[in-house]
């Protein structure tokens, strides 16, 4: 199937803040900002690597005509994340929506997975989300408003070989934007998760194999990967007013047979 055409902006989150975390590089951290910054958000992004942080502003500044502001920030660390959060009161004013987007994988069997590699992958994948959330939502519900979308994946319910500790982490997402949606909904917040099976980027074909992203690509009804933006654009949806009446909710982006 063809790759449709990128979308046209709509104003959907005009006059809207938009943080995003994770969103140097190709991948759809850096999609999501840009697809924000285009529907009309004013955007800060952050990034634990800072040369590559400063590449995506410039990037974006190229591509959309506004240079987002900047925080560099590893989400392992409370006092960064606490830190991306008054950076991005003092850049912004307030905070309508927060993008979770870190994660990260690896492809290694139970039997051979150590400590380490179990306990980054779900720090990073997981428990940054709960850091976050932990910091920016409190001045969400003070002012009775605000958006938070977090990035899961279908592994949080599918399975595949080499991915136990992504995907615990993935489900863990899951789980905790279940949780804390429900709290969040008596202060006027929503907090919705994309699922996305796969989407291709520069990143993931450089620490993927060709044959299991052939393997992968297969397996999807349209046989091809998700463009970065596919994902995004449903991103967007859940940031802006369109999904008013949704929370708690996530959303799969894939094109997996049932």
């Amino acid at each position: 199937m063809n790759i449709p055409a990128y979308p046209e902006p709509r104003g959907l989150l005009k006059g809207k803040t938009v943080v995003v975390t994770a969103a140097a590089g190709t991948g759809i951290g850096f999609s999501v900002a840009k697809r924000a910054a285009e529907e009309g958000a004013t955007v800060l992004i952050s990034d634990f690597h800072e040369r590559r942080l400063g590449e995506a502003a410039d990037r974006m500044s190229a591509e959309v005509g506004s240079r987002p502001a900047t925080f560099v920030c590893d989400v392992t660390n409370q006092d960064h994340v606490d830190g991306l959060r008054d950076s991005a009161i003092r850049e912004l004013g307030h905070v309508d929506v927060l993008i979770n987007n870190a994660g990260l994988g690896g492809e290694v069997s139970v039997v051979d997975m150590t400590d380490d590699q179990w306990g980054r992958v779900l720090d990073v994948t997981l428990n940054s989300v709960f850091r976050t959330t932990r910091a920016f939502l409190p001045a969400m519900q003070a002012r009775k408003s605000g958006i938070i979308v977090n990035n899961a994946s279908v592994l949080g319910w599918r399975a595949q070989k080499g991915q136990a500790h992504y995907a615990a982490a993935k489900a863990g997402v899951m789980a905790f934007t279940r949780c804390s949606a429900i709290e969040a909904a008596e202060h006027g917040v929503r907090i919705n998760a994309v699922a996305p099976s796969i989407a291709m980027h520069p990143f993931l074909a450089k620490v993927t194999t060709d044959e299991l992203l052939t393997k992968l690509e297969s397996q999807e009804a349209f046989g091809r990967a998700a463009e970065v933006w596919e994902v995004a654009n449903v991103m967007i949806f859940l940031a802006s007013d369109l999904s008013s009446y949704m929370t708690g909710e996530i959303v799969s982006v894939s094109s997996q047979r049932a």
